[in-house]
């Protein structure tokens, strides 16, 4: 249903990030229930009623790499995934490992082998790069890797390409993730650049921001875990239990938008209503805009 100039648009996608998930239940530093704020987070984005075309993980999806993490978050989103009509799209972070993710989320061989991915979602191609360094934090992306890249986006895909990974390519206002950096940047603006990209989703920042990349843009997700207390200055930054929120991508034939919702338990005013829209649609335009535009 639409009551402006646009259509519906023809895509979307949910994206989530940071669960990070540890074996046994446990709280990550003694403080975050994360089981519990994965389920909420889930709870919430099903209740807003979309039933998108792909849901894309990106990355920290454990805490440690622990199998038995990963078995647990299959558990909870596999599931959920599937009512939804949905396939899920993971990505691997920092605190991932290769090889449990591989074989606890993938089926399949558990190596060191970078974790990438492309699915087409009715035209709209979604390609899942592999940000992570083993053994360290900071992100990367090697030469073979973009050169797969640079193969993949050779023929455009009739909807455009959306790329998926961790680190995002982008400036952070706060100190510490600066030494936790996407490196090379350089390397991949110039597999992107004159592409058919239209969009980069990250995560990895614990904290929702946007921005551009050689001349696409990109959307960080907030964490489900915790996010980055903002308020505080940014030599001081530190979590906090609260802010969470994941975004809703829609893709139309011209743009992208990538709506923040938030994951609260505050009741909404329930000014607008489900009967409501009903009504509206059941104007005509001019009618509508009279019902509702017009300033009493």
């Amino acid at each position: 249903m639409h009551f402006g100039q646009h259509a519906p648009a023809a895509r979307v996608i949910l994206h989530l990030s940071d669960t990070h998930l540890l074996g046994g239940d446990r709280l990550l530093g003694e403080r975050y229930d994360t089981a519990r704020h994965l389920r909420r987070t889930l709870a919430a984005a099903e209740a807003t009623g979309v039933r998108p075309d792909a849901v894309v993980f990106t990355g920290d999806l454990t805490d440690l790499g622990e199998p038995e993490a990963y078995r647990a978050l299959r558990a909870e989103v596999e599931p959920w995934a599937a009512r939804l009509g949905a396939p899920v799209i993971w990505v691997a972070g920092n605190h991932d490992e290769r090889p449990a993710l591989r074989a606890e989320l993938l089926d399949a061989e558990a190596s060191e082998e970078p974790v990438t991915g492309v699915w087409d979602l009715g035209g709209l191609r979604v390609v899942a790069l592999d940000s992570t360094v083993p053994g360290w934090h900071h992100g990367d992306l090697d030469a073979a890797q973009l050169d797969w890249l640079r193969g993949v986006l050779a023929e455009p895909a009739p909807l455009g390409t959306i790329l998926a990974l961790h680190h995002p390519p982008l400036p952070t206002h706060i100190p510490f993730f600066d030494i936790l950096e996407l490196r090379d940047q350089r390397g991949l603006a110039e597999v992107v650049r004159g592409s058919d990209v239209r969009a980069i989703l990250a995560g990895h920042l614990h904290y929702s921001t946007s921005g551009t990349f050689a001349g696409v843009p990109v959307s960080v997700a907030a964490a489900s875990c915790y996010t980055m207390d903002l308020a505080r200055p940014a030599d001081e930054v530190n979590g906090m239990d609260a802010g969470r929120s994941f975004h809703l991508v829609h893709v139309w034939d011209d743009t992208v938008t990538h709506a923040v919702v938030p994951v609260v338990d505050e009741e909404a005013a329930g000014f607008f209503t489900s009967e409501w829209t009903a009504r509206m649609a059941s104007l005509s335009a001019e009618e509508r805009l009279e019902a509702f535009s017009r300033k009493r």
